[in-house]
């Protein structure tokens, strides 16, 4: 802390954003409640005779849970309020507007207005999740988006979850390992098609094992039905899909529609309404800055919170940090999918792309955790570990693992691969056994 004056506002009046309240952290307690339930399915291959270890789930309590989550939920509200007063920051519940480079004006919920005053303004208003409109796609609005997942207070027993990316097969694999009927449409072959081509394939063909629906080459052309009941999901394929909720997972757009930057105008926005700024979180304007989420790049909180610890030390700290900036490379990242999956660096053929074939060598190894060797066949999860290393110096520039464990194993190499290490650095290192990570 450097004992500077601070004001924070929040129009929600629960802290903690996105990842506390309709993300990381909710979905990752809903991962863990999925993950038990396959846990029970497997228990009988253990020993535990008068355990489930049927394809059918463990009966999950829904109605139950939720509450028991959102009451965590609340807590840590609660626990950041605590720690703005133990630091001395000015919390304000309200919408704020931007008025001039110093100047943001708050509009409280009893709908009075006042102004702060400020040295900086710090735009960190995160971002949404998008729905298409009724005109765009005829009934799309009976559809609820990635924050309403958290809202359902009861478990659907047919689910579409619409999109490709990290959030719609998360959420679909919750979904499934907790007994609903679900269905994935994406417009491609695979699901993560950003992700390394190994991770796409291997992630798809798994979900598709456990019974995933996964719809390929599909567009949605509209839904009909009624809000809370069967909804008729079409595709401009001839496909049609009855369930009782749709979900969709398309996309994010930033908060950034009516913060004042009229008052502005030197500040741009590109079309997902990311407030661009340079490598320093800097706006054209020296006393606006912009990070997280409303910047557009690596839409993760712990980059948000390594953004702006850096860019506090820069304007505050001392002479050693006065050039303190976060790296958006090799920046690691967990999909809690079933298997999860961890990726650090380039993928296959961005690594081919920038370095050539001729630098670029793939070690890469398909195996089953230990975990599974006492269950049946059909049940054995699969994992893949692949590493692209480039040059004769065999320097690591991507790895990409999937399978049991792989959300914690991906921490320790993603400090390895941001330290600059070679494959022999690798092989130096003696394994730690039985392990999925050795």
């Amino acid at each position: 802390s450097y004992g500077k004056k601070v004001a924070l506002i929040e129009a929600t009046g629960r802290l903690g954003g996105t990842c506390v309240n309709v993300g990381c952290v909710p979905k990752k307690i809903m991962w863990y409640a999925a993950d038990a339930a396959e846990r029970l399915r497997s228990a009988a291959s253990y020993g535990f005779a008068d355990s489930v270890n049927t394809a059918a789930p463990a009966k999950f309590d829904w109605d139950s849970f939720k509450p028991k989550r959102d009451a965590y939920i609340r807590k840590l509200n609660g626990i950041y309020d605590n720690n703005l007063t133990k630091e001395g920051v000015e919390y304000h519940v309200g919408y704020a507007r931007i008025k001039d480079p110093n100047t943001v004006e708050v509009t409280a919920n009893d709908g009075t207005k006042y102004d702060l005053k400020g040295d900086y303004i710090n735009i960190t208003t995160g971002g949404r999740p998008v729905i298409p409109s009724d005109e765009e796609i005829p009934g799309a609005s009976l559809g609820i988006n990635s924050d309403g997942f958290f809202d359902l207070p009861s478990q659907p027993k047919r689910v579409a979850v619409i999109g490709a990316g990290y959030i719609a097969v998360e959420l679909t694999g919750i979904f499934n390992a907790l007994g609903t009927e679900s269905h994935i449409f994406v417009r491609g072959d695979n699901v993560l098609r950003t992700f390394d081509p190994d991770i796409q394939k291997t992630l798809t063909s798994w979900m598709e094992h456990t019974g995933v629906h996964v719809h390929k080459n599909s567009n949605v052309a509209k839904l009909e039905g009624t809000k809370g009941g069967p909804i008729t999901l079409h595709t401009k394929q001839g496909e049609s899909v009855e369930v009782d909720c749709v979900i969709w997972a398309i996309g994010r757009r930033s908060n950034t529609d009516d913060i004042g930057l009229e008052n502005v105008p030197e500040i741009k926005t590109n079309k997902h309404g990311d407030i661009i700024v340079d490598e320093w979180q800097a706006t054209p304007y020296k006393s606006i800055f912009a990070l997280g989420d409303v910047a557009g790049k690596e839409l993760l909180t712990p980059v948000a919170i390594a953004a702006g610890r850096r860019l506090s030390n820069r304007i505050f700290g001392p002479e050693k940090f006065k050039n303190d900036k976060l790296d958006y490379t090799n920046i690691p990242t967990v999909v809690f999918a079933h298997p999860t999956i961890g990726t650090v660096g380039l993928t296959e053929p961005k690594a081919r792309e920038k370095y050539g074939d001729e630098n670029i060598k793939i070690y890469k190894s398909s195996f089953r955790a230990l975990y599974f060797s006492m269950l049946e066949e059909n049940h054995k999860e699969p994992s893949m570990f692949k590493l692209i290393v480039q040059g004769p110096e065999e320097k690591v520039v991507g790895i990409h693992i999937l399978g049991m464990g792989c959300d914690e194993i991906m921490q320790g190499f993603g400090v390895a691969v941001k330290m600059g290490a070679r494959k022999q650095d690798l092989d130096d290192t003696v394994a730690i056994h039985p392990t999925s990570a050795e």
